[in-house]
């Protein structure tokens, strides 16, 4: 086993492990400060689940497609590695939901489905559902007795409004972040604001009236896109590295992580030992597990639970006269799993992304999302009939009946960790463990977020901690070498 001893060591080297977009942003913003960062990727892709790929000659996304802009992480990364003037907002944001056998509009209002009023459901709930509702008012306050220390969404709105709701609105929107369950979902850590805020008004429709008010007082966009697809990203952010003296190494997966008796880290790639005065561990649960297993038993332990669910997206591209008519207006549609189909989502992106739609001439692109938390057995069919029973469910959704001149299928196997009550406390005994070691420490989506901006906000946390290291604090390129 070969040492990496060629080049004189200079105090203030990281490596970070893991280039998904969260070990991106950390190593972007290790590099930035001047620190000599070595990112190490064990695929030959970074992203992560950001990935741009192309159907028929038109650029589409063949993973994440957009980005809260309500958080300023992702976008502020985005500006910082020069694609500023390629952010774009959606060309329209209105969706349906399939449910109960028609495309119905996706009502105002809500926050994660979680409804402010009644009126706004009419058409997607029964009267009974509707009823049920404004039942709430009688009920005890869902104050802190209620919520506890943690809840599951689909069980709490279940209580309170009915399993309607759950059913048809909220496990539909769920289920297109964690692509999980929302009866097992926490609350507290999916969506933290209602949880909070639940507490402070008594009852979950008033909370969300509460929590609609404030985002009726933000300005710009609730979402944004990036020109060329959201999958550039992290291209850009790598090569914003090397450009400040940083490495980006793909294909290079790591072994074994230990504490060096010359102090920092040694990291084990293949044949070679990499010495490291500081480590971002920035890989998914189960890596991540095997990884601090040698030094951090409990936190490995802690790791080694975390459940992941997988999908798949289902690209397709038609001509355009063939599809004319056919697609509703709007950016697309969830599907409740209560109603049986296959498909979970599908978006019209030729409609849903300038960019995209540009770009396609007399094609017309969209695709689907099929695969939840539990239901893995969709990922083992092959490609064609994956394409297959998207094109059915297409069909009875809108009517749709061509056959696409393209299609792409791009599976993410344990692609999405799953957040159920008690995450957080999860979570924290984690970083309990890590920050207990010298230098070290860890990022990404299993943490405070699987949304980009979370995961970069994630990634800044560590890097900003690995940062404040008194060992660390006053390294730079040019200090004193061994």
């Amino acid at each position: 086993m070969n040492a990496d001893t060629g080049a004189p060591h200079e105090r203030g080297h990281i490596v970070v492990i893991g280039g998904g977009i969260a070990g991106l942003a950390a190593a972007h913003r290790l590099a930035t400060a001047g620190r000599r960062v070595t990112l190490l990727e064990a695929t030959t892709t970074l992203g992560g689940k950001l990935r741009a790929g192309e159907i028929a000659g038109v650029p589409v996304d063949l993973g994440a497609e957009s980005m809260l802009a309500r958080r300023p992480e992702a976008v502020d990364l985005a500006r910082a590695v020069g694609l500023g003037d390629r952010l774009q907002p959606p060309a329209t944001t209105s969706a349906a939901v399939w449910t109960r056998g028609a495309l119905r509009p996706m009502p105002k209002g809500h926050v994660m489905g979680v409804p402010g009023d009644a009126t706004a459901l009419a058409g997607l709930l029964t009267a009974e559902g509707l009823a049920r509702i404004e039942h709430e008012r009688d009920l005890p306050p869902a104050d802190a007795t209620a919520l506890g220390d943690d809840v599951a969404v689909g069980r709490f709105v279940a209580d309170r409004l009915g399993r309607e709701v759950v059913d048809r609105l909220v496990e539909p929107l769920l289920g297109g972040v964690y692509a999980g369950d929302a009866y097992a979902i926490s609350m507290r850590a999916a969506v933290p604001k209602l949880f909070e805020a639940a507490r402070a008004h008594g009852t979950l429709t008033e909370a969300v009236r509460a929590l609609q008010r404030g985002a009726q007082a933000q300005t710009g966009p609730a979402f944004m896109g990036i020109a060329g697809g959201i999958g550039t990203l992290p291209g850009a952010v790598a090569d914003a590295i090397t450009a400040q003296g940083g490495e980006v190494l793909t294909d290079t997966p790591v072994h074994g992580l230990t504490r060096s008796a010359r102090g920092g880290w040694d990291v084990r790639t293949g044949d070679l030992v990499r010495h490291a005065d500081a480590v971002v561990v920035a890989t998914p649960a189960w890596s991540a597990s095997e990884l601090l297993a040698a030094e951090s038993p409990s936190a490995a332990a802690e790791l080694a639970a975390v459940e992941y669910a997988s999908m798949a997206l289902v690209t397709l591209a038609f001509r355009r006269a063939d599809v004319a008519g056919a697609l509703p207006e709007g950016s697309g549609f969830l599907v409740p799993p209560v109603d049986g189909r296959t498909i979970k989502a599908s978006t019209f992106s030729s409609q849903k992304w300038k960019w995209t739609g540009e770009g396609s001439g007399d094609l017309v692109v969209l695709r689907t999302s099929v695969g939840r938390y539990g239901e893995e057995e969709h990922l083992h069919r092959e490609d064609a009939e994956l394409v297959s029973v998207s094109l059915t469910d297409l069909a009875a959704a809108t009517g749709l009946a061509a056959r696409p001149v393209a299609t792409e299928v791009t599976r993410w196997i344990g692609g999405l960790p799953q957040y159920p009550v008690g995450h957080l406390a999860r979570v924290a005994r984690v970083r309990d463990a890590v920050a207990k070691l010298p230098a070290l420490r860890v990022c990404g989506a299993v943490y405070d977020g699987v949304g980009i901006p979370a995961c970069v906000a994630s990634a800044r946390r560590a890097a900003d901690e690995i940062l404040a290291t008194p060992t660390l604090a006053q390294g730079t390129l040019s200090d004193e070498r061994e």
